[in-house]
């Protein structure tokens, strides 16, 4: 293993869930490293909506003391004796997951983000009983599969945060042919859905961003949006039936009363319409009849996180094309503000956190 400088794990954590955004500053045990393990020095981190469902107990009971944080970047400061992809002074980032079996078919296939015993960024569990502690902190192990270098061309600030709401949306729209021809429609604009706006748009496809209320079209119009489409509007659908390949829903949460039987209806022949967003475990989707699915032989479906080959790609596609997220930077020590400011709907379009409990050179 490479020589190093002995970081020191601390992290911006949660230790009483009454109150959630009030973090402190705690030391951590990180995960045991390994020989096919990369250790960062954690530069920025982005503030997800997964963040701020674990830390208010909406996805079940958590870990404490508990660091949040899944869009990660850093500089390696050490890395295994089998790791070929990366040396330490590299930049490099990590998402939503940071383990697996690496033997199952979903792992030997390249879908190791379906891997039934995965291993997520934190608040989950090691097999050597070592807790995941996420990016609001100093820094993180992970095996090599999970560490992803950034290429030059892309900014760090502007990395993190394509590391889980980047690829949630990537993922889908590279495995259903977003592409020149095709017609995508991105359901919110919010941090998922600016990001679904801005590939969908890069990959060549035509775009609708549905929102509610005109606030955010002129934004989305910026992103790269080619129609907005209002739908607090009585039939905004109309028109539009039979018309798209891919809908990606990034909602949250749907609001009382809202029906997705006028989205499946707006599906061209076999289009998909594709859920990414995660809500408390006691809001389900709105429920739908068999005839919403079958006049068309629309699909409903889910996408979760990306594998190694969806970030590879989608980090390069956005050095490419120059894609930038739209990002409010704060300070580490102001992540409770940031997620305050998430629940409150009030981020434009995604918080990025700057580490200032030990900062990187």
């Amino acid at each position: 293993m490479s020589a190093q400088k002995e970081l020191e794990f601390k992290g911006y954590a949660m230790t009483d869930p009454s109150a959630w955004s009030n973090l402190t500053v705690t030391p951590f045990q990180p995960k045991n490293f390994g020989p096919d393990d990369v250790e960062i020095a954690i530069t920025h981190c982005g503030v997800c909506g997964s963040d701020l469902h674990t830390l208010t107990g909406g996805w079940g009971q958590s870990h404490l003391p508990l660091v949040v944080g899944h869009e990660i970047v850093g500089i390696v400061t050490r890395v295994g004796e089998n790791v070929k992809s990366l040396k330490p002074g590299d930049r490099a980032g990590v998402g939503a997951q940071v383990g697996a079996c690496l033997n199952c078919r979903a792992c030997n296939d390249n879908y190791e983000n379906y891997c039934p015993k995965m291993i997520h960024t934190y608040n989950h569990e090691y097999p050597d009983g070592v807790i995941t502690q996420g990016g609001y902190s100093t820094g993180i192990r992970a095996h090599e599969r999970f560490v992803f270098p950034i290429p030059d061309k892309l900014e760090s600030r502007y990395a993190a945060s394509m590391f889980c709401a980047g690829v949630t949306v990537f993922s889908p729209l590279k495995a259903y042919g977003c592409g020149p021809g095709k017609k995508v429609g991105v359901i919110g604009i919010g941090g998922l859905g600016h990001y679904a706006v801005l590939f969908a748009k890069a990959m060549g496809a035509e775009v609708y961003a549905f929102t509610r209320g005109t606030s955010k079209a002129e934004d989305v119009k910026k992103m790269g949006a080619d129609h907005v489409v209002d739908t607090t509007v009585d039939g905004y659908w109309k028109g539009l039936e039979m018309t798209f390949d891919i809908l990606i829903s990034t909602v949250d949460k749907f609001p009382a009363g809202v029906s997705i039987r006028e989205f499946l209806g707006m599906l061209y022949v076999h289009g998909k319409f594709i859920s990414v967003g995660l809500p408390d475990v006691d809001q389900p989707l709105p429920a739908i009849h068999p005839f919403d699915v079958t006049m068309n032989g629309s699909l409903i479906g889910g996408s979760h996180i990306g594998s190694k080959e969806d970030m590879m790609e989608m980090l390069q596609l956005a050095a490419d094309k120059d894609i930038r997220p739209w990002i409010e930077e704060l300070p580490m020590k102001e992540a409770g503000k940031a997620l305050e400011g998430v629940k409150a709907g009030k981020v434009r379009y995604r918080y990025v956190l700057k580490q200032d409990i030990a900062p990187v050179e």
